[in-house]
């Protein structure tokens, strides 16, 4: 399969800008050119670009990205550090998930006290937020 980079945008759902600075920063490889000077990318590219959209989805950086696509490319430079890499992801994560359950609390708690029927202006809620806010001024 042999395709030019707008039909590779289309099939990735992204710029073809994206495309070139991908290669720029070599997540990836630089295309062959056709006899009219074309980049001309195959089925592994387009593979590629999904699989760097998925993680960027799952919200690792450019760099990170990068670092992981070395396991793949077998670059025993960027495979070097990939232990500390991952354990350092994991706690990442899982520091973002105890954030998000204390969250969920949160507006738990909130939600238990909210009578649908009140008024706006005897909002819980709101009275809530503004005494924890308070409680923060006086702890600064």
């Amino acid at each position: 399969m042999e395709i030019k980079i707008s039909e590779l945008a289309k099939i990735c759902e992204v710029n073809k800008e994206t495309i070139r600075y991908y290669e720029r920063k070599s997540l990836i490889p630089k295309p062959n050119r056709n006899k009219s000077g074309y980049r001309i990318y195959g089925s592994a590219t387009i593979k590629r670009l999904l699989f760097i959209k998925k993680m960027q989805d799952f919200g690792f950086s450019l760099s990170e990205i990068h670092k992981l696509l070395g396991v793949v490319d077998k670059d025993s430079d960027r495979c070097q550090d990939m232990h500390q890499f991952v354990s350092e992801k994991l706690e990442d994560v899982e520091q973002k998930i105890k954030d998000l359950q204390r969250i969920q609390t949160i507006l738990s708690e909130l939600k238990a006290c909210c009578p649908n029927e009140q008024d706006l202006y005897a909002c819980p809620i709101i009275e809530s937020v503004i005494e924890v806010n308070e409680r923060e001024a006086d702890i600064k």
